[in-house]
């Protein structure tokens, strides 16, 4: 067979494997609405500042409490600043910290969970570490955290990093450890290749499935548990626009100002819940064992 006729073979054969892809990804329902949501948050976060026609710091006294209209869509809040304009932002810093959290906390939890499944003794170490953090529930953990390194940024990201650290440790050691039985990998130690290879070339790549499907959970309960810290006050400072202390803000005038709390709640439980379908749908199309269970549901 000629060159020329072996490309026009391959050519229909890469079309199918595209189409049979673009119909898996748009015949999840999940997916494809979780997709959407993200794609929606994620450009208001990215273009915020093009998105607001107001400073997000500007007091305007004779117009505080203005109900929704043309010139404030979301309406003022009690110092007269434009609510649009801070939920936009609010969003953004909203995002920015559970990227950040998620990246971080994946990246150190990935490296825990390799190691832990790999030597018994720091097994021993970092496992004991993990259940004792689990003893606290994140939000007291969190916030225990917060009063101790004080209300910053920066602090608030750390503390959710120690936060979400266990978590994804016990998922990358559990999917580990099921690939380190694996005979490639037995042939890998039988030829002497060293621990950092056989971990981070051969087992880490074949663990991505179960880690990015937690990671999409993990960014979903960072949105929350920031908003909560806001809103208690132990999060992002005044008077940077946090979806969690305009929720805050809101309260003190929730009878005669709902504008305050409804819109920056609604656009919390949009980011929550794209996160959360986008988490699930991945999952159904990454796990074959779901994809399984699904046509038996269906052919029943």
């Amino acid at each position: 067979m000629s060159e020329s006729t072996k490309v026009l073979v391959n050519k229909p054969l890469a079309l199918n494997k595209t189409v049979k892809k673009n119909s898996r990804f748009f015949s999840n329902r999940l997916l494809l609405t979780g997709s959407i949501l993200l794609v929606i948050t994620t450009f208001i976060g990215v273009f915020a500042s093009f998105l607001s026609p107001y400073e997000i710091l500007e007091i305007d006294p004779k117009n505080r409490l203005a109900a929704p209209s043309n010139a404030h869509w979301f309406g003022t809040d009690n110092f007269g600043r434009d609510v649009f304009s801070r939920t936009m932002y609010g969003v953004r810093i909203s995002l920015l910290i559970g990227v950040t959290v998620t990246l971080v906390a994946s990246v150190i939890g990935l490296t825990v969970g390799l190691l832990a499944s790999y030597y018994k003794l720091l097994d021993h170490i970092f496992m004991r570490i993990c259940d004792g953090l689990f003893a606290f529930p994140s939000i007291l953990l969190a916030i225990a955290i917060m009063s101790a390194l004080g209300p910053k940024s920066i602090n608030v990201i750390i503390a959710l990093v120690l936060v979400f650290i266990p978590s994804i440790a016990r998922i990358v050691r559990s999917a580990a450890l099921v690939v380190k039985e694996k005979v490639f990998i037995e042939a890998l130690q039988a030829q002497g290749a060293s621990s950092f290879r056989i971990l981070f070339l051969h087992i880490a790549p074949n663990i991505l499935a179960p880690l990015i499907v937690q990671v999409t959970f993990v960014f979903a309960v960072t949105i929350l548990t920031e908003a909560s810290l806001s809103f208690l006050g132990a999060g992002i400072p005044a008077p940077l626009p946090s979806l969690g202390n305009m929720l805050y803000d809101g309260k003190l005038a929730i009878y005669n100002a709902w504008w305050m709390t409804v819109f920056p709640g609604l656009f919390i439980i949009l980011i929550v819940l794209g996160l959360n379908l986008f988490g699930d749908g991945l999952r159904d199309h990454l796990d074959p064992k779901s994809k399984l269970s699904v046509k038996r549901r269906k052919r029943r």
